[in-house]
């Protein structure tokens, strides 16, 4: 049974907040290093890896790993597929909250 509300729109891998705090991190630029967007979220690293290993899994981050000097250095970026799944899952939660948080 497929139905009209806005819950059936939701997706099911950014309901996790976590996720989506990330997913939101990466929304509002082209890319962050990997520490930026652990900081902003307040997460630990090894949370930070495994939630970006999912996003990544599923084809909605994108990471790149390079060196400043000889540090090594780890980017995010969302995908297309990633802030695409982010504005339809932000758009749900808006249709369920109604015209009062629209």
């Amino acid at each position: 049974m497929t139905g009209t509300h806005p819950r059936h729109r939701l997706d099911d891998l950014l309901t996790h907040a976590v996720r989506l705090s990330i997913v939101a991190a990466l929304a509002e630029v082209e890319k962050a290093e990997f520490a930026l967007v652990r900081d902003s979220v307040e997460i630990s690293d090894p949370t930070l890896s495994k939630q970006v290993a999912l996003l990544e899994e599923a084809g909605y981050v994108g990471v790149e790993k390079g060196r400043v000097g000889r540090r090594p250095r780890t980017w995010l970026r969302l995908t297309p597929e990633g802030e695409a799944a982010y504005r339809g899952h932000v758009e749900a939660l808006r249709a369920i909250a109604g015209p009062a948080f629209g």
